[in-house]
């Protein structure tokens, strides 16, 4: 049995392997029924629009159940120990998708849990919206090896492109203001895998010399969720980082914009790009839903 909690637990050939699927179950005319009868259980202790309908839609379309948990009507909310929710819930249910604050927690439930556990994002990764991305670079670029830059906060999405890049092999730029970089024990993580793939991974502070001549540009939001009260002084450190159209001037004739939404305009992405990569950029929230139906078929056969 296989939980998914960060790409780093993964080979380069599963997550090719995932993806492939995702892509196959979203090409069918028609939806096998490849979880039929079985739930799904979605814990939320951070809101969602798009991974709470894609996972509930997704169980769906492929014949099983979803039930939405959050903090506030379940015993978690209370106090009840992780541990013991992960083994009362494995016993009801057939498989598990958390989004909540800490890797740590989420890491404590799935050592717990006898069925797999999902990472739905945590303030460490964001997986499931990678999987996604790759998805949609394959359908519009055409090309498994491009050169990607990330522009924006050392977060979660900029720790996950790092696992994507590290384990697939292809090169990857990271922009972020002085203070914002990534942490640094993900970037060692992520260079140690480097060697191995042959990936290339270099890190900036001036995000016009990362996207320079790039196939992908991506983003995210400055002021992720939880971390609201930094906002002023967000906007006034990212002065310069926003994604506009002298900025993709500089990548690519052909190069395309992706951004996992919600998109803020006129802060990490101007209205102008968001609305000209508008078909990239729902294709890729689209993708949620495959991707993720992929990843949930792919658990599911390593139970077997």
């Amino acid at each position: 049995m296989r939980h998914f909690l960060t790409l780093k637990d993964f080979t380069k050939k599963e997550i090719l392997e995932i993806v492939n699927l995702a892509l196959k179950i979203k090409n069918k005319k028609k939806q096998k029924k490849y979880l039929k009868n079985q739930t799904l259980g979605m814990i939320f202790e951070k809101s969602s629009t798009r991974t709470r309908v894609s996972f509930e839609a997704g169980m769906f379309q492929l014949g099983g159940h979803a039930l939405f948990l959050s903090s506030d009507n379940t015993q978690l909310g209370r106090g009840e120990p992780i541990k013991d929710t992960a083994r009362v819930l494995s016993r009801m249910l057939d498989i598990i998708m958390i989004r909540t604050f800490s890797q740590e927690r989420l890491e404590e439930f799935a050592q717990y849990s006898t069925i797999p556990v999902i990472n739905g994002l945590t303030d460490g990764y964001h997986p499931i919206q990678l999987i996604a991305d790759y998805m949609t670079m394959i359908e519009h670029k055409k090309d498994k090896n491009p050169v990607v830059a990330y522009v924006g906060d050392g977060n979660n999405m900029a720790h996950s492109w790092l696992m994507l890049a590290s384990k697939l092999g292809f090169e990857l730029r990271v922009a972020s203001p002085v203070g914002y970089e990534c942490d640094g024990h993900m970037i060692d993580n992520a260079m140690k895998q480097a060697k191995i793939s042959g990936a290339k991974i270099t890190f900036f502070h001036d995000p016009k010399e990362a996207v320079k001549d790039a196939d992908v540009i991506t983003t995210d939001t400055w002021i992720s969720m939880g971390q609201e009260e930094g906002k002023a002084k967000k906007i006034k450190d990212f002065k310069g980082f926003i994604v506009d159209s002298e900025m993709m001037k500089l990548a690519k004739k052909d190069a395309i914009f992706l951004h996992c939404l919600p998109a803020y305009r006129g802060y990490e992405v101007s209205e102008e790009i968001l609305e000209k990569f508008e078909k990239v950029i729902f294709d890729e929230a689209e993708n949620r839903l495959h991707g993720q139906k992929g990843i949930m078929v792919w658990l599911n056969k390593q139970k077997k």
